[in-house]
């Protein structure tokens, strides 16, 4: 494979000199989305010729990585468009299209970037909506039913198709001409391996997350909580799963303790067991809730993004458990709200609540059930059929 280039950079050819799909995928999530794609399409199509602008997990589905953009997943709200690498990065990727010609471009999730690359495609004709060659597909669609749901119809413009992860969202485009397909939720497949369980003798649990800026900010807040739980004649350890060496440094920089482990994921052996949680609002807040694990919601920004996200979000949670089931299976912390004993008293009844741990294996069922509804087929039949 080709090592992936640097800014300022010019985005490496195709192996071969052809390609069928490139994959953008800016998260550590959208990543490991992309990764399981890439996986089904080549189980249908095993000589399927797939480039991705991603991360690790796409390199490791043989996916010929041009770029490793989840090494740049550290954005404030909204503001790609205003960073310097992301016009580049948006301005090469058209670029590349254009001249590479594939099948299919398939977006993956972080609205924000991958929604003005569709639009940018689509406005110098490279895409089947334009009258070019290339279909412009969507996987993970942005929470429109939280937020700006006016995007859906620049969607349906831009787009050739989008695929779902929850069954609930196909209907917020109804009133669009967007092909929509549910493909069913990842962490309820078969195949899927939870990086965590629930075991009551278990350590804590801490997720600040997988962008720098957020676990710089979540972190410490975590941490205090931890050892205020300590200080308050708490036994347990913690533990922290975190998904990159550089988010690493971010959580050493605040220098945590000897009873507090860092594990990278999936460096393990098998799930990471866990007693409680204090997770922030991201992917793996919803792998510990279909696990059952007890805990809270920790979530903090600087002050401009938070007032700018309490004027465009318009939901009563952050977390997608919450979301999804109408109710706080997760208690929220939100900026100032946010102090150790809040947190460590969350802990205490993680730990010590009867009551609280059954309700959250209730609301845990409740959930795998949701997300467990008939789907349209997989995510890889749904590119097969795109891609002709």
């Amino acid at each position: 494979m080709a090592t992936p280039k640097q800014l300022p950079f010019s985005l490496p050819p195709p192996e071969g000199g052809a390609v069928d799909v490139l994959f953008v995928a800016a998260e550590h999530s959208g990543d490991q989305h992309a990764a399981r794609a890439v996986r089904e399409l080549r189980a249908l199509r095993p000589e399927v010729r797939v480039c991705a602008v991603g991360g690790p997990a796409l390199a490791a589905a043989r996916a010929q990585l041009l770029l490793d953009l989840t090494a740049h997943s550290a954005l404030g709200f909204a503001a790609v468009i205003k960073i310097p690498f992301f016009r580049r990065l948006i301005g090469d990727i058209v670029r590349w299209v254009g001249e590479y010609r594939p099948k299919a471009v398939c977006f993956v999730d972080s609205s924000g970037l991958n929604l003005r690359i569709a639009k940018a495609l689509f406005a110098r004709g490279f895409t089947a909506k334009a009258g070019g060659p290339t279909r412009a597909l969507y996987l993970i669609s942005p929470q429109i039913w939280a937020s700006r749901a006016g995007r859906r119809f620049a969607m349906a413009a831009h787009l050739d198709g989008l695929a779902t992860i929850f069954p609930f969202e196909a209907k917020c485009y109804a009133d669009t001409t967007l092909p929509v397909t549910f493909v069913g939720h990842p962490f309820v497949a078969s195949e899927h391996v939870s990086p965590v369980r629930y075991d009551p003798a278990g350590p804590i649990l801490l997720l600040p997350g997988s962008r720098k800026g957020a676990v710089a900010r979540i972190f410490p807040a975590l941490l205090d909580a931890f050892l205020w739980y300590r200080n308050d004649g708490g036994d347990r350890d913690a533990v922290v799963l975190y998904p990159s060496e550089k988010i690493l440094g971010a959580l050493q920089a605040a220098k945590p303790p000897a009873n507090v482990r860092l594990v990278r994921a999936g460096e393990g052996t098998g799930p990471l067991a866990a007693s409680a949680v204090l997770t922030s609002s991201g992917t793996m807040s919803l792998e510990c809730a279909l696990a059952g694990i007890p805990g809270a919601v920790v979530y903090r920004t600087d002050p401009v993004t938070y007032l700018i996200g309490r004027w465009i979000v318009k939901v009563p949670y952050l977390g997608i458990a919450n979301l999804l089931l109408g109710e706080a299976m997760y208690p929220e912390y939100i900026q100032g709200a946010a102090t150790p004993a809040r947190l460590a008293a969350q802990l205490a009844a993680a730990l010590g609540d009867a009551v609280r741990i059954a309700q959250t294996q209730k609301h845990a069922e409740q959930l795998r059930t949701l997300l467990s509804q008939p789907a349209a087929g997989s995510v890889g039949e749904w590119l097969a059929r795109h891609l002709g």
